[in-house]
């Protein structure tokens, strides 16, 4: 197996400020097109994966910018006042100490007695995926080795980055010590997958970035509308005031290893701009942390007033639909969460109740959500185009069963939609805290199969991304943080994530893909190869996903 290429797309200096952006200044792609190999592209799959760093997943394979390529300067941790940890601090129920861990390591200073020294470290080790610890990270669970949630915040990531420093990750993180983990990547089911004989020919991306910092509903809306959504009419004052409030460092909340110096509230929304909010934070009426949406699904019992108006924006799905290009959004376990009864993917039967014995407790007849259902990965069910009711729902947004079922459905004919986004459920989503990596992982390779067993795969490309880093250290600063190598703005790029790509005609059985990229690069792909406008101006200038047809196996 080849293990090693490179490809540095050229760069073009351009002012953000002009493109609407801020006033920051970014280097952006000029990107030469291999026009013959996109153009042989007919059919592309989006699976979009949960909360993960590239070094978290994949800093271990083969002819990649992994971990041990990393430097102590972007990989020691540091207290708040800029000191180094001796030790890191840990509190997943499974890495404690002096139970169940020995304290090995001694942090005077800082009053930290554990089992890490301030160095990355194999979960693998202290929570196999055997382990009996899902799905919230405690010893009395089911097996999957999961671990504790991690904080994956719009203001905490950018206070974790340090300025492309990457050595806050501990610091701001409610999960400390945690973030420094890593899985051993040869033991995930996507590598052994790939490493088997007759495997697909594959890229891997090791220099693609989350397009926007925080979690997963602000990295979802830029997957489909290169945008932060605007909250309209955001109350300003009172209960229902969703605006957050930092302090002089940006920060909203405490967390175990850093103290705000101020009072703050952790919310939904950027801060209300004032003239002694802090140099550099973004401020306003814009939903940057996750907000559930005005249309059903929506988690239950949360009020008109604290749910996202209904947005008037285009997405890329509408920019397809124009064009005539087929695609749809199949999420796991949707039919059930929006009330599709008799679609494929219900398991809830004729009401009065929902009869699936995994529906959600406060689900109420015929919306019967999964209890891992996650209402904000719903992206396209924020605009107000695929409301309840309309045609465009009804034919785009569909469940993860059809997909599967269209893939497998025909040796000689491809019966997939020209773009398919690909959501799994919560349970195979492999997010920290509810879900298992392993059982993600396996079903990962259970949707990469399905295509590339059937018709589909001789002129598809798969792209398999995670929406963001989940709290989790990665050792290489995102453009705009010490790095000018890639468009950024105000809103990003977060933390670097794993990305890899499946696609006929790649110059080897395995390359890496060295150019930068970020989330919007897909939207780039797809809009370069349907000639379709960008939707806005990171996604006009960031290098799309055509590089892996120039990368070359050394």
């Amino acid at each position: 197996m080849s293990t090693k290429i490179f490809r540095h797309g050229k760069t073009a200096l351009v002012v953000a400020g002009a493109l609407g952006l801020g006033a920051t200044a970014c280097l952006a792609g000029t990107q030469e097109l291999d026009d013959d190999a996109l153009e042989n592209i007919r059919h592309f799959v989006v699976i979009y994966q949960e909360n993960h760093s590239f070094d978290n997943l994949y800093g271990g394979w083969e002819g990649v910018n992994g971990r041990n390529q990393a430097d102590a300067a972007h990989t020691q941790q540091v207290s708040q006042s800029g000191a180094s940890f001796a030790c890191l601090l840990q509190n997943d129920a499974n890495l404690t100490s002096p139970l169940p861990l020995a304290p090995t390591c001694q942090d005077t200073v800082h009053g930290i007695h554990s089992a890490f020294a301030n160095a990355p470290f194999n979960i693998d080790t202290y929570i196999p995926a055997t382990a009996n610890t899902c799905p919230n990270g405690t010893a009395a669970g089911a097996p999957g080795g999961c671990t504790r949630d991690l904080v994956h915040r719009f203001y905490q990531e950018q206070y974790q980055l340090d300025g492309g420093k990457q050595d806050r990750y501990v610091t701001g993180s409610d999960a400390v010590g945690l973030a420094m983990g890593y899985y051993s990547t040869q033991e995930l089911p996507i590598y052994r997958y790939l490493h088997a004989d007759s495997h697909p020919h594959y890229a891997i991306a090791d220099n693609f970035f989350q397009a926007a910092f925080g979690g997963s509903f602000l990295n979802h809306q830029w997957l489909v509308a290169a945008a932060t959504p605007i909250f309209a009419h955001a109350p300003q004052s009172g209960g229902n005031d969703l605006h957050s409030v930092v302090d002089a460092n940006g920060m909203p909340a405490n967390s175990p290893l850093y103290k705000t110096t101020a009072a703050v509230k952790d919310a939904s929304l950027t801060a209300m701009c004032a003239d002694t909010l802090p140099v550099g934070v973004v401020c306003g009426d814009y939903a940057i942390n996750t907000t559930q949406p005005f249309s059903q699904p929506y988690a239950p019992g949360v009020i008109d007033a604290k749910r996202l108006p209904p947005l008037p924006g285009k997405t890329i799905g509408d920019a397809l639909s124009e064009k005539g290009v087929s695609w749809a959004w199949y999420s796991g376990g949707w039919s059930n969460a929006a009330g599709n009864v008799g679609e494929p993917g219900w398991s809830n039967g004729d009401g009065p109740k929902c009869a699936d014995a995994r529906t959600s407790n406060n689900a109420t007849f015929p919306y019967c959500a999964d209890k891992l259902f996650q209402f904000h990965h719903q992206a396209f069910n924020y605009f107000a185009n695929f409301g309840a009711g309309t045609a465009a729902r009804k034919q785009h947004l569909r469940d993860e069963t059809e997909f599967l079922h269209l893939a497998q459905s025909s040796k000689t004919e491809c019966h997939l939609p020209a773009v398919s986004f690909v959501k799994p459920l919560g349970a195979e989503n492999e997010h920290p805290g509810y879900a298992s990596v392993a059982t993600g992982n396996y079903h990962l390779v259970d949707l990469l199969q399905a295509v590339e067993n059937g018709a589909c795969a001789q002129d598809t490309m798969i792209i398999v991304t995670y929406d963001e880093f989940g709290g989790q250290w990665d050792h290489v600063a995102p453009p705009g943080q010490g790095n000018e190598h890639g468009p950024h703005d105000q809103w990003g790029p977060g933390t670097r994530i794993p990305a890899l790509v499946i696609a006929p005609q790649l110059h080897g059985d395995f390359v890496v893909d060295h150019a930068a990229h970020d989330t919007t690069s897909i939207l780039a792909t797809l809009e370069h190869r349907y000639h379709l406008a960008p939707l806005g101006a990171r996604d006009a200038h960031v290098t799309d996903l055509s590089t892996v047809f120039e990368a070359r196996a050394e």
